[in-house]
C-alpha cells in the first residue's frame, strides 16, 4: 500500500465519520485541526481508524497537531508505522 491509497481511506473515512459530508472536496494539504475542521477527540479517532485499517498503532502522544494536521502529514506517519 502507498501513501496515495492511504490518503484515499483516510479522506473516505474523515470526510464520511468525521465531517459527516462525503462531498467536501478536502485536500491533502488542508489543515483539520488548525482550521477548526477536526479537534482532538477527532484525531484520536483517526488514530483508532488507522489502527483497525492500516494494523499500525500511533501512540497518543504522536497524535498532535504538529505531526497529524494534514492528510500528508497522518498518510506519511501511518506509512513510516506500517514500514517500521
Amino acid at each position: 500500500m502507498d501513501q496515495n491509497e492511504i490518503k484515499a481511506k483516510l479522506r473516505k473515512f474523515i470526510c464520511n465519520e468525521i465531517l459527516n459530508n462525503a462531498e467536501y472536496p478536502l485536500k491533502d494539504d488542508e489543515a483539520l485541526i488548525t482550521s477548526g475542521l477536526m479537534d482532538s477527540f477527532s484525531l484520536a479517532q483517526v488514530g483508532v481508524f488507522a489502527e483497525l485499517e492500516f494494523n499500525v498503532y500511533i501512540p497518543d502522544p504522536e497524535l498532535t497537531v504538529d505531526r497529524m494536521n494534514t492528510l500528508d502529514d497522518m498518510s506519511a506517519r501511518i506509512l513510516e508505522k506500517m514500514q517500521a
